[in-house]
């Protein structure tokens, strides 16, 4: 049987979720950056009259608002994009169990099983998804479907906003075979540049080069590519709850001033270290070994790690052992630019429960309640969100009272 494919993609994800809250900035260009003054000026999402006007994702402010000096700029607010990103899979949901993300606004479905619960052209379903989410949340998005993964994305870029394009096996090499080969899933500049010294410049020209010729210009990557061309490709939609876990958990940060000092730098090393400890245990994850990358203003890093006596998931484990690799390899008066910290060697909690019980059953007992306390915490932040509850080593200084 023929598989069915369709790849959503939110359009102007970012910007169209702040829209929601500015129905008067509707028609106008806006576009969502990061602060500034914390060095993150620049363009993070856009909406279609910012694009028209020339504004582009990754550029810095000053290069948006050159292009469009009329140009609205909003702050980023990601815990509501993760919120959004949730409300749209579960709609996704509705029409198949085979639902796989790809970031956050952008997903695969395979409904080859569940079409005829629906309708009988899969365009209608992809057209039904559409109207739900624009009813139900207030967004737009595209939808391609076709028989595979690769081709299903590019039916999703290939008409924005707000439509669905169909590509088949009778009309993918009219459609897609044309574009250049950058349009491809995974073709970077360093590729499409070595495959123009060969005269491969359209997805064409890539499905008709044979295999070996292409793995010898790129590598394992070129059969991979030739495949996409060529629509070879069948990967499975592997839904969410099949995924395999992550390797690492990192947190990084680029300080608005250069930090100096243990007391900046372990305050820093917290908040990183409250965040990891907070992803491992939404993962049901401990962590054995605790990694540090240093950034200093001329944009040289160093990188130490330390292995830990025990498996943790504790915010308090990880930023001890985080402060003792800054201790041991840094400079106190040294500036730091950014700071990263990774929970690294991840086990399952249940593995991780195994392996402490060989350890003292005093120390056990005081992580645990450490470790019931910053659940508790967790609870909190997911009902009221994450700035409701921080250790107190992250609260601001009190403000100076004016004097009578």
């Amino acid at each position: 049987m023929e598989r069915i494919i369709l790849h959503c993609d939110l359009n102007s994800f970012y910007a169209s979720v702040e829209l929601l809250e500015h129905p008067e900035l509707t028609g106008l260009p806006v576009a969502v950056c990061g602060d500034p003054a914390s060095r993150h000026g620049v363009i993070l999402a856009k909406n279609e009259p910012a694009k028209a006007a020339g504004v582009k994702t990754a550029q810095t402010i000053w290069q948006a608002r050159r292009a469009c000096p009329g140009l609205v700029l909003l702050p980023a607010h990601h815990e509501k994009y993760h919120r959004f990103s949730r409300l749209v899979n579960a709609i996704y949901e509705r029409y198949t169990d085979l639902v796989e993300p790809f970031s956050i606004d952008e997903s695969w479905l395979d409904i080859t099983g569940s079409l005829h619960l629906f309708a009988d052209h899969p365009r209608w379903v992809a057209d039904d998804i559409r109207r739900a989410v624009r009813e139900e949340l207030g967004l737009t998005l595209s939808v391609g479907v076709s028989f595979n993964k690769v081709f299903a994305k590019m039916g999703s870029d290939y008409k924005k906003p707000d439509a669905t394009t169909v590509i088949t096996r009778e009309n993918f090499r009219e459609l897609l075979w044309p574009l250049p080969v950058t349009e491809l899933l995974f073709v970077g500049r360093a590729a499409a540049a070595a495959l123009a010294g060969y005269g491969i410049r359209t997805i064409g020209d890539l499905a008709r080069t044979d295999r070996e010729t292409l793995t010898g210009i790129l590598g394992k990557q070129g059969a991979t590519l030739h495949d996409y061309a060529a629509g070879t490709e069948h990967s499975p939609v592997i839904p969410a709850r099949d995924m395999p876990g992550p390797k690492s958990v990192g947190s990084g940060l680029t300080f608005p001033r250069n930090l100096t000092g243990w007391e900046q730098l372990g305050t820093a090393a917290a908040s990183l270290a409250d965040d990891v400890a907070a992803r491992l245990r939404r993962h049901s994850l401990m962590c054995t070994t605790v990694q540090v990358t240093i950034r200093d203003p001329d944009f040289r890093d160093i990188c130490r790690q330390k292995r830990l006596e025990a498996p943790t998931c504790i915010s308090r484990d990880i930023a001890r052992a985080a402060m003792d690799l800054i201790r041991a390899s840094w400079r106190p008066q040294a500036p730091v630019r950014a700071l990263t910290v990774t929970a690294q060697a991840l086990v399952e909690e249940a593995q991780a429960g195994e392996q402490l019980s060989l350890f003292a059953a005093g120390a056990d007992r005081r992580r645990e309640k450490r470790e019931k306390l910053e659940r508790t915490m967790d609870g909190i932040r997911g009902r009221y969100g994450k700035g409701a509850i921080s250790p107190a080593c992250q609260a601001p200084p009190p403000a100076d009272k004016e004097s009578p």
